[in-house]
């Protein structure tokens, strides 16, 4: 089941489950879009890997299948994705 976490991992805006704007890599790091394209360059500073739009779970599942409450914040701070 896909972890819908609640804030970027970068700037620490809110995302809720229903947010166009939330990005996601392929391990579930979670990104806005604005950090993304302006900090990031496309790619995920955890594991190289490249960003896609998180789908958004329908409003009647959330109750079965809450999003996550716990935020993630990058403690040494947010850049351009290194080499892995």
């Amino acid at each position: 089941m896909l972890d819908l976490r609640p804030n970027c991992e970068c700037c620490d805006r809110d995302l809720p489950p229903d947010s166009r704007e939330a990005m996601i890599c392929t391990f579930e790091c979670t990104f806005c879009a604005d950090c993304v394209t302006t900090v990031l360059g496309g790619t995920c500073p955890n594991c190289g890997g490249d960003f896609a739009r998180r789908p958004v779970r329908p409003a009647v599942l959330l109750a079965k299948y809450p999003p996550s409450t716990k935020r993630v914040l990058k403690a040494e701070g947010c850049g351009p994705a290194e080499a892995a």
